[in-house]
């Protein structure tokens, strides 16, 4: 005689793990939004650079905003492999953004300025860009320090959104 034990099951889980499935069987290409903290060592911006390389030369869409570090990494490495695949979206206008940015930013295609921002602090304005970026993807990889409230919001806003959400910690 055979007896079957059921064990609960975490529907919320369950959803995570079948729309993660789905993303690696995807062959089709994606847009994918890749956010970090700005206080990133030069090595770590070349890895960043070197995988939004290879994902733009997969055919994804990149969305990213314009801040140093991680996000001028992904900038320079989506620009290397077909820039038209790039969309930058900044959370206040191009004249907010630190000298250093603008000089690359102003060489982006496809640049979305919030200059009804300006008048917030950044962090106010970067959490509704991240907003308006995670609204844009399908899956968002983010590197962060376990401190990074406002990236750590933005990655738990998105899997609230069922986005896939890869974290990469610094620290």
């Amino acid at each position: 005689m055979s007896q079957s034990i059921e064990a609960p099951v975490d529907s919320l889980k369950v959803d995570v793990f079948l729309q993660e499935l789905a993303a690696i069987q995807q062959s089709s290409s994606k847009r994918i939004a890749i956010l970090g903290s700005r206080h990133v060592p030069i090595t770590h911006q070349q890895l960043i650079e070197l995988l939004t390389y290879a994902l733009v030369l997969g055919g994804n869409r990149i969305i990213t905003s314009g801040a140093t570090g991680t996000n001028s990494a992904a900038i320079r490495g989506a620009t290397k492999a077909d820039a038209n695949l790039l969309t930058v979206i900044l959370p206040q206008s191009l004249a907010r953004q630190p000298r250093e940015s603008q000089e690359q930013l102003e060489q982006v295609m496809h640049l979305v300025e919030n200059s009804e921002n300006d008048s917030l602090s950044l962090a106010e304005a970067s959490a509704l860009c991240n907003q308006e970026i995670i609204s844009r993807c399908q899956q968002l990889i983010c590197f962060a320090f376990h401190d990074s409230h406002t990236l750590l919001k933005t990655c738990q806003d998105a899997e609230e959104q069922r986005k896939i959400v890869t974290l990469f910690y610094f620290d």
